[in-house]
């Protein structure tokens, strides 16, 4: 557990509140100043920025209480409550209380946690990451799980994904499991007041879900779309969680995709639009693209819905993503290395003591060690955990897509990183 140093993290986290207290001060001298010309134009800036205020302090008191709680390396978590969310069974949310009864720290919403998993029969421990799925502002972290099957066209004898059916299959009320500090680069400006659009697709409503909990635990008065997309019924994730938030609040708006309804699926009452989610429906709903797009489902869905936002020109710095799995969205080219022609690019592994030819179809760096029997530490497997960091010895390397948070030079992630030519990775 890291503890150290609490004085100074006090200390820092003092300065960020006065630093908030002296844009409170400045900002009612400035409306005061401007009262003079307009008191109604006044009073609506004056209710602006009071909102503006306690949201700086708010998050000033977060990061400090987010920077004195968390810890290093591993902590130990107990499963307080299983639920099972959807009418398929095959999700569960897991409600995590620290072991050590210390308080959580706080977190961005939209991030996760990175657990290590001992799960019987693997030689080490499995890494895998899982988003959180609840508002920062509980005593409890809950991450929402999808038991997976055998990956689609596997050959027969596949096995179902571990770690999604170790939760599902072997984790009880009770059980002990060891988790990271919350980490990711996707997660919500909650500064903004610019409206915001979240979007998931299947269990990728989890991260987007946080962020509505967490909108709506601050009394937000941003406009809110929240745009899910399933197949039917059976597999709506926290249906009546997400329509009662629509009930309640005038300042969101639910719209429910079903791609495959079936007879038990009532347009109107379980979902509001059949086929996918879209960017030709957002244009039927929302006056502009005026907003702040945070993106998370299957990849498919995610290549599409980025592309088409691009292209109705909303600027990419309002469109936030995050993958997960083997994603393909691609904010970057495709890279172009020496393989691109046909050729093959070598690549080091310089602590397995084996040099190997790369191809483009080879896939990623990470790809490329396990199908040749190289062991690398991995998680997300879409470059946002950061678990599969690897030391770049020699040589350079371009990312399929944009990483969570882009490494120092001199290291890669090697789960999205394909050789411009050769390399060597510690690998």
């Amino acid at each position: 557990m890291n503890w150290p140093m609490l004085g100074i993290v006090e200390t820092a986290g003092l300065v960020i509140i006065l630093g908030a207290a002296v844009q409170v001060v400045m900002g009612f001298s400035s409306i005061a100043i401007r009262a003079a010309g307009s008191q109604r134009q006044a009073a609506a800036e004056l209710e602006s920025f009071k909102r503006r205020a306690g949201i700086l302090l708010e998050q000033a008191k977060v990061e400090r209480d987010r920077t004195e709680s968390s810890w290093n390396g591993k902590r130990k978590f107990r499963i307080d409550r299983r639920v099972i969310e959807n009418e398929a069974g095959d999700i569960c949310s897991f409600y995590l209380v620290p072991h050590d009864g210390r308080p959580v720290p706080s977190f961005r919403p939209g991030q996760f946690l990175t657990f290590e998993l001992p799960i019987p029969g693997e030689a080490q421990p499995v890494v895998r990451c899982y988003s959180l799925s609840d508002s920062p502002h509980e005593d409890y972290y809950r991450v929402s799980i999808k038991r997976q099957g055998p990956p689609p066209k596997a050959p027969e004898g596949t096995p179902p994904g571990l770690s999604s059916n170790y939760f599902h299959s072997q984790l009880k009320e009770g059980d002990i499991v060891e988790a990271m500090a919350p980490a990711g680069g996707f997660y919500l400006d909650e500064e903004s007041e610019r409206g915001v659009v979240l979007i998931g697709g299947g269990v990728g409503l989890t991260p987007v879900v946080s962020m509505l909990n967490s909108l709506i635990a601050h009394g937000s008065n941003r406009e809110i779309w929240f745009f899910y997309g399933i197949r039917n019924r059976e597999e709506h994730v926290m249906a009546e969680h997400l329509r009662e938030i629509d009930r309640a609040h005038a300042n969101v708006h639910l719209v429910v995709c079903y791609s495959r309804p079936d007879e038990n699926c009532v347009q109107g009452v379980d979902y509001n639009s059949e086929g996918f989610v879209s960017v030709e429906l957002f244009k039927s709903l929302l006056e502009s693209n005026n907003y702040e797009f945070y993106i998370c489902g299957p990849p498919p869905m995610m290549d599409m819905v980025t592309k088409d936002l691009e292209e109705w020109g909303v600027p990419e710095e309002h469109i936030n993503f995050e993958a997960f799995g083997p994603a393909t969205v691609k904010k970057t080219q495709e890279p172009v290395s020496d393989a691109a022609a046909g050729q093959t690019v070598e690549v080091v592994f310089a602590k397995s003591n084996k040099t190997l030819n790369w191809e483009t179809a080879a896939g990623t760096l990470l790809e490329f060690g396990e199908a040749n029997g190289i062991k690398m530490n991995s998680g997300c497997r879409s470059g946002g955990c950061g678990t599969c960091l690897t030391a770049l010895r020699e040589g350079e390397i371009e990312y399929i897509h944009r990483p969570g948070k882009k490494p120092e030079a001199g290291s890669c992630l090697v789960c999205i990183a394909q050789p411009t030519g050769r390399v060597v990775l510690d690998a």
